[in-house]
């Protein structure tokens, strides 16, 4: 046997074996796929970075506006406080109503004047407060809720001003006079400036926050979460829950909390008969 027969054999390598086209479409195809993958990533990855810094961007520009309405604000109010402490003569008498109030101490003196010129201050700067916060809120409303606070912000500052000056010439002077001359058949009745203060203020500040309930009804209705046959209804455990509330921002005694009362069931029935208005109107056919 030659050794050497087999010499003229074609030697065939790994790599020169045929080329199997089907495998050759699949490993395309397969990379084709992984390159779309990673481009689809590619692709996602950026648009999840660019959502990000908008949102940051967005969030940014928020605490900006919202820094700059604060200071305006803080301003404002700071600016009348300067007036309304610098006047205080002025306007003294028409707080005290000329009674006789007594201080227990120096401190005593200043806490005075420092509660009674910050309420009239926020009382004061309370329009431009209103703006400097409907200028932050009003890119954040939809079309509806901004025209409703856009038609209805100077009533509901007449509300509250309503409220605090019925506060003021009926039912302080009224709760002030009688438990005064309540105390006097027992008691030698003093009076402190501090007492007398935050009297005032419970007085005549939640007045003005209850009579804005009419704008709060209107305002729940137009979105949808009140209705005037709900608020009938109800009306017997709203007239409850108004009886609680006059009961807690007003002096302990009938008069004055029957003096609150009868306006806040008042306001009430305007609330449903304004509600059940805007109802017909918006159902009205055009």
């Amino acid at each position: 046997m030659d050794p050497y027969g087999d010499h003229n054999r074609k030697i065939i390598s790994p790599l020169d074996k045929p080329i199997d086209q089907k495998e050759v479409s699949k490993i395309t195809t397969v990379e084709k796929l992984q390159k779309v993958t990673e481009i689809e990533e590619k692709i996602k990855s950026e648009m999840d970075e660019n959502t990000s810094s908008e949102n940051n961007s967005t969030l940014v520009d928020h605490l900006t506006d919202l820094r700059k309405q604060l200071i305006k604000s803080i301003f404002t109010f700071l600016l009348f406080f300067i007036v309304v402490f610098s006047t205080i003569n002025l306007w003294f008498p028409y707080v005290t109503r000329d009674h006789e109030l007594i201080v227990l101490g120096p401190l005593e003196v200043v806490k005075f004047y420092m509660s009674i010129s910050t309420a009239l201050s926020i009382g004061l700067a309370l329009p431009f407060l209103c703006h400097f916060l409907w200028q932050f809120v009003k890119p954040g409303l939809n079309e509806r809720e901004s025209q409703f606070l856009s038609l209805y912000s100077p009533i509901m500052f007449l509300l509250f001003l309503g409220g605090v000056s019925f506060g003021y010439f009926v039912v302080n002077p009224l709760s002030y006079n009688f438990l005064v001359s309540l105390g006097a058949m027992n008691f030698n009745v003093m009076v402190s400036a501090q007492e007398y203060a935050s009297f005032l203020l419970m007085t005549t500040v939640p007045l003005g926050l209850l009579f804005e309930l009419p704008i709060v009804a209107m305002f729940l209705a137009t979105i949808g979460l009140l209705t005037a046959d709900s608020m009938t209804k109800i009306r017997k455990w709203s007239y409850l829950s108004l009886a609680i509330i006059s009961a807690l921002i007003t002096p302990p005694d009938f008069i004055s909390q029957l003096i609150v009362l009868i306006p806040m069931a008042l306001l009430y029935e305007i609330s449903i008969y304004i509600v059940r208005r805007s109802e017909q109107r918006a159902t009205a056919p055009t």
